[in-house]
C-alpha cells in the first residue's frame, strides 16, 4: 500500500513546488508601471532610477521590508529630498498668509500715519503762512523738526521722547514770537537782537512760561494718543521678525525619514494610492514641527497683545484728532503770549536783561548775567529751570477779543467721493483677521495632515503596513510630548527658534508692562483655549449699517481706554443698555459733540476721498 500511495506523494510536491516556483517568478516580474507614473507626477526625480520591474535585492535604508520591491537606493534618496521639499514648501504657504496679513497692515497703519502727519503738517504751516507772516519762514523748519520727531516715534525710534519734542519746539518758537509777535519794536537800525538774548529765551521759557497750559497740553495728549499706533508699529515688526526666523529653519534628518516612511515607503511596495493614518500622520509632523510648536504660548501671547493694541485705534479717532489738534495748541499758546504781552515783557526783562545790542557793541556772554532779579517775591516766578509748576501769566486786559480774532477755520468744501478707510476702520479689520491665527503654530500640523494628505477611507497606512486604524499613541505638541512619538525621535530644538522664543517672550513683557496692562496676557490666552477665532463681521458704524443686532460678537479688547504711557490702559465702564426696563439713555455732551463733528474730522483727514 505504501508504494502506491509514494507516487501520489511525489507528484503532491512536485506540484507545491512548481506553484512555489511559478509566484517567486511573478512576484520577481511585478510590474513598477504605477510606480513610476507616481514618480513622474510628484517630480520626485529622474525616471531612468525606477526600475521596471520589482526586485529583492534592494539596498534601502528606510523602506525595508522583505519580499519584493519597486524601490533602489536612488528613488529612496530623491524620495527624502521630495519629501522635504514638499512639506517645507507647504509650511511656507501657510504662513505666508499670516506673514503677508502682518506685513501688509504694517504697511497699511505706515501709510496712514504718514498721511495723517502729513496733512496736520501742511495745515500747521498754514497756521504760520495765513496768521503770523512774520515769523513763517523761521517756524517752518521748527514745524518740520517736530513732526519729523512724531513720525520717528510712531516707527518706533527709541531715541525719540514726544514729550521733549514738544517742549523743544515751544523753546525755540518763543524767541521768535517774543521778538516779532509780542515786541516786534525793540529792534532798530542801530541795534539788533542779541545771539544772547535768544538763548536766554530759549533757556528760561519753561519757567516764564509765556505759552500758559499749551505746551503740557499738547504733550501730554500727543504722548496719550500715539504710544498705542507706535507700539502697534513695533508689535508688527516683531511678528514679521519671528516669522521669517521660522521660514528659514529647515527640517531635520529624522524628520526626512519619518516623511519618507509616511509618505512613499507605500510606493515601494506599488501602493500609490494609499494614504497615511491619521494618526501616523499627527506624530510625524508634531514631530518635525517640534520647535515651531514651542512658540505657540509666546505667540497666543502675543496675539493678544495686537488684539489690545488695535483696539485701542478701533476705539475712536483719539489719534486724529490728536494731531488736528496741533495746530489749534500751537496758536492758542502764540494768543495766550500775545494777550499776555505786557507782563511778559516785564518778566523778561527781569530775567534776561536786555535783549538787543548795538550793531558795533561786543557781544556779552550769558553766562555773566546776573540772574539774581530771580528771586524777587514781587514778580511771584518760581524761575529755577528745574520748576515743575510754570507760573500762569495772568489776564491783562481787554486785549483778548482783538487777539482772537486771528484764529482761523478751514475752507474745506466736502468731499463728492467715496467715504475713505479710516485707521478706525483698518484697526478693526485686522483685529478679525488676527484672531484666527491666534493658535497657528499649536494647529499647523493638524492643517499639513487636513486635505489631500489624510483621505477619510477604511484603511490607510500606518508606516508599516495597510490596516483598518492607527493602533500607535498619539503624542501632543512641544518637547516634552515627543518622548513618547513611536515615529520620530527629537532630542533638542533648533537654536534658532529658541533664541526667537526668548525674544519674543521678553518683548511680550516688555511691552505688556509698557503699556500699563500689568499682565502679559496669560488671561487671555487662558481663555481662548486654542480655537481658531472666526472673522469678526461686526458691522461698523462707517459703513451705515447700524443696529446689527450683533453687538455681542464684538472684540472685548475694544473695552480699552489709554489714559498715558505712565498709567497705561483702563477697561471702560459699560454704559446702561437704554432698551432695558426703567433705563433713559440720555446721550452725553462729549459724544453729541463728537458725532457732530465726526464729518469735519474725516473731511479734514481725508478732503479728497479715496
Amino acid at each position: 500500500m505504501l508504494r502506491r500511495t509514494a507516487p501520489r506523494v511525489c507528484w503532491l510536491w512536485i506540484l507545491l513546488s512548481s506553484v512555489l516556483v511559478w509566484r517567486v517568478h511573478c512576484a520577481s516580474g511585478q510590474s513598477c508601471h504605477e510606480v513610476k507614473t507616481a514618480f513622474q507626477l510628484r517630480q520626485v526625480g529622474s525616471l531612468r532610477w525606477v526600475p521596471e520591474t520589482a526586485a529583492t535585492d534592494a539596498d534601502l535604508l528606510i523602506c525595508k521590508h522583505q519580499g519584493p520591491t519597486c524601490c533602489t537606493r536612488k528613488m529612496e534618496e530623491s524620495y527624502y529630498a521630495a519629501a522635504q521639499r514638499d512639506t517645507h514648501h507647504t509650511i511656507l504657504s501657510y504662513s505666508f498668509e499670516l506673514k503677508y496679513l502682518i506685513l501688509g497692515h504694517a504697511s497699511t497703519f505706515q501709510d496712514t500715519f504718514h498721511s495723517l502727519l502729513s496733512f496736520t503738517l501742511n495745515n500747521t504751516y498754514s497756521l504760520f503762512d495765513s496768521t503770523y507772516k512774520t515769523i513763517s519762514q523761521d517756524a517752518r523748519p521748527l514745524v518740520s523738526t517736530l513732526f519729523s520727531d512724531l513720525d520717528l516715534y510712531l516707527r518706533g525710534d527709541a531715541n525719540i521722547s514726544v514729550e521733549q519734542s514738544v517742549h523743544s519746539f515751544y523753546d525755540k518758537l518763543f524767541p521768535l514770537v517774543y521778538q516779532h509777535l509780542v515786541n516786534p519794536g525793540l529792534g532798530s537800525p542801530v541795534s539788533t537782537w542779541s545771539s544772547e538774548g535768544s538763548e536766554c529765551l530759549r533757556a528760561t521759557r519753561h519757567d516764564v512760561n509765556p505759552f500758559g497750559p499749551h505746551p503740557q497740553a499738547l504733550a501730554r495728549g500727543l504722548s496719550s494718543a500715539l504710544v498705542a499706533g507706535r507700539a502697534l508699529n513695533r508689535a508688527l515688526a516683531m511678528g514679521a521678525e519671528v516669522l521669517n526666523v521660522t521660514e528659514s529653519v529647515g527640517l531635520t534628518k529624522q524628520c526626512g525619514r519619518a516623511l519618507v516612511g509616511m509618505l512613499f515607503c507605500p510606493h515601494c511596495r506599488g501602493l500609490t494610492l494609499i494614504r497615511p493614518c491619521g494618526g501616523l500622520c499627527l506624530n510625524v509632523m508634531r514631530g518635525c514641527l517640534t520647535g515651531l510648536s514651542e512658540l505657540d504660548r509666546p505667540w497666543r501671547h502675543y496675539v493678544a497683545l495686537l488684539e489690545v493694541l488695535s483696539g485701542a485705534l478701533a476705539g475712536g479717532y483719539e489719534l486724529e484728532l490728536a494731531l488736528l489738534r496741533i495746530r489749534e495748541r500751537i496758536n492758542d499758546a502764540i494768543l495766550n503770549a500775545q494777550l499776555h504781552g505786557p507782563h511778559l515783557s516785564a518778566v523778561v526783562g527781569k530775567v534776561c536783561g536786555s535783549l538787543t545790542e548795538s550793531v558795533s557793541s561786543t557781544p556779552v556772554s550769558l553766562a555773566s548775567r546776573s540772574l539774581t532779579p530771580l528771586v524777587n517775591p514781587t514778580i511771584g516766578l518760581q524761575t529755577t529751570v528745574t520748576s515743575s509748576s510754570p507760573t500762569t501769566l495772568p489776564e491783562t486786559g481787554n486785549q483778548h477779543e482783538h487777539i482772537t480774532q486771528k484764529k482761523r477755520s478751514l475752507p474745506l468744501k466736502p468731499s463728492k467721493n467715496n467715504k475713505p478707510r479710516s485707521l478706525k476702520k483698518i484697526s478693526k479689520e485686522f483685529m478679525g483677521y488676527i484672531q484666527r491665527y491666534k493658535s497657528f503654530f499649536s494647529t499647523l500640523p493638524e492643517m499639513l495632515c487636513e486635505g489631500e494628505v489624510v483621505m477619510d477611507e477604511n484603511t490607510c497606512w500606518s508606516g508599516e503596513d495597510v490596516v483598518e486604524s492607527y493602533t500607535g499613541h498619539v503624542v501632543g505638541n512641544g518637547l516634552q510630548a515627543q518622548k513618547q512619538n513611536p515615529e520620530i525621535k527629537v532630542r533638542s530644538v533648533d537654536p534658532n527658534l529658541v533664541n526667537v522664543k526668548e525674544k519674543l517672550e521678553h518683548f511680550n513683557k516688555e511691552m505688556w508692562s509698557e503699556m500699563g496692562l500689568g499682565t502679559d496676557g496669560d488671561e487671555d490666552v487662558e481663555t481662548s483655549g486654542g480655537d481658531m477665532a472666526e472673522g469678526s463681521g461686526e458691522c461698523d458704524d462707517e459703513d451705515g449699517c447700524h443696529g446689527s443686532g450683533r453687538g455681542d460678537e464684538t472684540v472685548p479688547t475694544e473695552n480699552y481706554v489709554l489714559i498715558s504711557p505712565q498709567e497705561g490702559f483702563i477697561p471702560i465702564q459699560p454704559e446702561p443698555d437704554p432698551r432695558a426696563k426703567g433705563v433713559t439713555h440720555i446721550p452725553t455732551i462729549s459724544a453729541v459733540l463728537f458725532l457732530a463733528l465726526l464729518p469735519i474730522i474725516q473731511l479734514l483727514l481725508w478732503p479728497d476721498g479715496v
